[in-house]
């Protein structure tokens, strides 16, 4: 399904929700994350529909974000491998899953990301490459590219010129 508004379709958020924002893929990227590969591993870790489970592993296929490999001749049986896209999601998975122990688990977390050497939990957060500082709504801003339409230009100078001074809310 794509985008009905051209627009969607030039913005980087767009485009990334069309590829995994349906909740069923982020799941399964998840447990691919974790090591699952194969057909009957999702459909049992998740739950899920084998017809749903077959159309969201398609479309992650056919996206590039996994790559099919048969692992059984008879019957065929194919695994599903992590592309070097996929494994780029994985901080998307680190900050949702920081972002939902921190606002959506009243009892307290079920779930940790840790270190491997150690099992030291971390706490996921989005920093500069260049200097390593934590990239906040107080002191990020977004611009237009060098690919940016018109179009797209005036639709964030506009955004811009409404919320000039647009602060973090308080918790």
């Amino acid at each position: 399904m794509q985008p009905k508004s051209p627009s969607l379709q030039k913005c980087p958020i767009g485009r990334a929700v069309e590829t995994v924002g349906e909740w069923w893929s982020i799941l399964i990227l998840r447990d691919a994350l974790q090591g699952s590969t194969r057909f009957d591993e999702f459909e049992r870790n998740l739950s899920i529909a084998p017809n749903i489970l077959s159309r969201r592993l398609a479309h992650l296929t056919k996206t590039g974000m996994f790559v099919r490999r048969r692992y059984q001749e008879r019957p065929p049986r194919y695994e599903y491998v992590l592309t070097d896209k996929a494994r780029d999601f994985f901080p998307v998975i680190a900050t949702l899953l920081a972002w939902g122990n921190k606002h959506l688990a009243p009892k307290g977390e079920s779930i940790l990301l840790a270190t491997r050497d150690d099992r030291r939990p971390l706490d996921p957060v989005v920093v500069d490459a260049t200097d390593r500082q934590p990239i906040t709504l107080a002191n990020a801003v977004v611009i237009a590219g060098p690919a940016a339409s018109r179009l797209m230009r005036r639709r964030l100078t506009s955004l811009k010129a409404m919320n000039p001074d647009l602060a973090p809310a308080g918790d």
